[in-house]
């Protein structure tokens, strides 16, 4: 008997051919999404007017289906060369010529894999010696970056805990990772199924975390995780001498450092390693979203050897953590490429030159336009703009809101100037920018052009409010509060 199989485009099924091809309109990937998947955020996205779908015109500049272009600075620090770069392209279509490679090896060893875990070692040591002989391991995301850090380093130190943590910072959305997030916002069902033993200090003050470490004892205390600038808080910097200290005080009781270097490490912020760059040599150290080179998900958790053999360092214990797709041929390839160019091009020292000519920019632009900007702040290629409120901010919830929309106007008015921004998750207010970090000087200064055109065209946040429309706003609120 022959077996015939029915073809997936009865029952309506949706052929990958067709979405290759493009016979998918933008307005029916759009229902599909709204009607499958998150349907109340595309429902705000397209009411905002941003929600795409786009088409990638070079790396750096995109245009949506009304033909409207505009220049990517969103990415969330992902896209260290820009969107589908042509290089990482290329190079994807040459490994996928390989077919009698193995691309998902979990119990065999791989080349792409052996080879990205010596460079990342190297690079590592080369910035900080004493991790001459870590260890990695590989993950899909930096949520998973971070789980991985929080197991190795109670597996080090049992008898322990306690984790500490710091104020608006965001290490990522699984439970582990959200445990260590103090955003009541993104916590809030899942208040119940989180750990209860994480201790929160005011990010960058010395002084608190040496009275708390005395106070509950070392020996108590599994590990601090910090990050060396706070992203999704809106690019916050921490005081000269805060993240030497912290290590200091850390290595004199032998408590655990797990640096999240996800959306600061490998050059965005202008240094390999901006942990490092601080004067702190962390434990742990974290590294996702420019190793993908926003074309695949790579996480990777770099341990010192001492601690990585705690939890994976015998027969009985090398199971004790896995990751199915973690390591993966295809990914790894992908990381070893990214990092082969951020450093042949030296990538971090190129965001800090471009960093400082942006930021003098956004100072230039916040003095001349004090009613729209309360502040501005950057770190090599990673801006954030802090805007005033579109109204006077009340107590309570209704002051969430106003920051919320603020934040959305603002993320409106600038994409209507031809700039894509990002949003920032623990600063409402806070948009931020994250350019490729090979944008080119041609595009990087038209980019902050139109982000001067676009403050000069709302000089203050009433204008956002203004400009956008009575009914647009009307469209707007009936979105975000009545259940989809």
């Amino acid at each position: 008997m022959t077996f015939s199989p029915t073809p997936a485009t009865s029952g309506g099924f949706i052929r990958a051919d067709d979405v290759l091809n493009g016979k998918l309109s933008a307005r029916r990937s759009i229902e599909l999404e709204q009607n499958y998947g998150n349907g109340k955020l595309m429902q705000l996205l397209d009411v905002l007017g941003v929600i795409g779908p786009m088409q990638v015109q070079s790396p750096w500049e995109l245009q949506d289906p009304s033909g409207h272009g505009v220049i990517n600075a969103s990415g969330y620090a992902a896209l260290p060369f820009g969107d589908n770069p042509p290089e990482l392209n290329l190079f994807l279509r040459q490994v996928l010529e390989h077919t009698d490679q193995v691309m998902l090896s979990q119990q065999i060893a791989t080349p792409w894999r052996s080879a990205l875990e010596a460079n990342l070692v190297r690079l590592l040591s080369r910035e900080a010696p004493s991790h001459s002989t870590s260890r990695v391991f590989f993950s899909n995301s930096g949520a998973e970056a971070i789980e991985a850090a929080i197991k190795f380093a109670k597996a080090a130190r049992p008898k322990a805990r306690y984790i500490v943590n710091f104020t608006r910072a965001y290490h990522g959305k699984t439970l582990g990772a959200l445990s260590l997030t103090p955003n009541p916002t993104l916590q809030g069902p899942f208040q119940n199924l989180l750990s209860p033993n994480v201790i929160t200090l005011p990010f960058g003050d010395a002084s608190t975390l040496e009275r708390t470490l005395k106070r509950i004892g070392p020996d108590r205390i599994i590990a601090v995780i910090v990050e060396p600038i706070l992203g999704e808080a809106g690019v916050r910097i921490p005081p000269p001498g805060f993240l030497k200290r912290l290590g200091e005080l850390c290595r004199k009781d032998g408590i655990l450092v797990i640096a999240d270097e996800i959306q600061t490490g490998l050059g965005r912020a202008g240094h390999w390693f901006e942990s490092i760059a601080g004067g702190l040599e962390p434990d742990i150290l974290t590294l996702a979203k420019p190793l993908g080179g926003g074309m695949v998900p790579v996480g990777a958790t770099i341990v010192r050897h001492d601690i990585y053999k705690r939890m994976l360092g015998s027969f009985e214990t090398v199971k004790v953590h896995s990751n199915t797709f973690g390591g993966n041929s295809l990914a790894m390839a992908v990381g070893l490429k990214s990092l082969e160019l951020l450093m042949d091009h030296d990538y971090p020292a190129r965001s800090r030159q471009m960093g400082e000519r942006g930021l003098k920019r956004l100072q230039a632009m916040q003095q001349r336009y004090p009613a729209l900007l309360e502040d501005v702040r950057g770190a090599g290629m990673l801006f954030a703009m802090n805007f005033r409120p579109v109204a006077r901010l009340p107590l309570g919830f209704q002051a969430h809101l106003i920051s919320e929309a603020t934040g959305a106007l603002a993320l409106v008015a600038f994409y209507r100037h031809g700039v894509l921004m990002n949003f920032s998750l623990n600063a409402a207010r806070t948009m931020r920018l994250t350019p490729a970090m090979n944008m080119p000087d041609e595009v990087f200064d038209r980019m902050f052009r139109q982000v001067e055109a676009t403050a000069a065209a709302y000089p203050s946040s009433l204008k956002l409010v203004q400009r956008y429309g009575t009914t647009d706003l009307m469209r707007l609120i009936k979105a975000a509060f009545l259940e989809s």
